[in-house]
């Protein structure tokens, strides 16, 4: 069993009842989760539709946002980012221009660079994701689309056919890298430019 507390310092205390999930589940259930979250959110957060924004964040022109999301203390959303699925993040965290996250929580002092895709990702803290690199989350080129995950010499059917990755806190993510579905990186590390991460 994956406890995702051993990638990311604080996931259970911002994600309370969810600490024995498997990261592929939370994904597949964000929408539902960040929708019961909305409610409990203080007063520094402007609330509408669905759509929670902190006051301190920025959002720039031609964003796309679609609930549920929760954006929060001083986060940056470049201009033309879409934002889709359930959708968290975390305090200073940023999402530059033209990125894509979609159904994925992104932890604090992250940095989504620009022209990146994140998708149904567990995205820890002091991440940073150069320019054009992804979080895949599917395998269209595969006729089984169920995805598989390795941890400690373990396969782990996930029994999901979307899944992009579960990134350690401290990690950096090289420009144009590419993280397959069913990547699982350990705090602290290094993806080189270019690199398909394919575990």
């Amino acid at each position: 069993m994956i406890m995702i507390d051993d990638f990311i310092e604080h996931f259970s205390s911002v994600f309370v009842t969810k600490k024995n999930k498997q990261p592929w589940e939370i994904t597949a259930t964000l929408p539902a989760i960040l929708e019961k979250m909305l409610p409990g959110l203080d007063s520094e957060y402007i609330l509408r539709d669905g759509i929670a924004i902190h006051k301190t964040a920025t959002v720039e022109q031609a964003v796309i946002l679609k609930a549920p999301l929760i954006i929060g203390p001083n986060c940056f959303i470049g201009a033309h980012a879409y934002l889709r699925g359930g959708v968290y993040l975390g305090d200073s965290s940023s999402v530059g221009p033209g990125c894509e996250v979609k159904t994925s929580i992104i932890f604090s002092h992250t940095e989504i660079a620009h022209l990146n895709f994140i998708g149904d990702s567990v995205i820890g803290s002091h991440i940073n994701f150069e320019a054009g690199s992804m979080a895949a989350n599917y395998y269209n080129e595969r006729s089984d689309k169920i995805i598989s995950v390795r941890h400690q010499s373990e396969l782990i059917n996930t029994g999901v056919e979307k899944f992009g990755s579960l990134v350690g806190d401290h990690c950096k993510i090289g420009a144009n890298a590419v993280l397959s579905p069913g990547t699982i990186l350990l705090p602290g590390a290094v993806v080189k430019r270019l690199e398909l991460v394919a575990q």
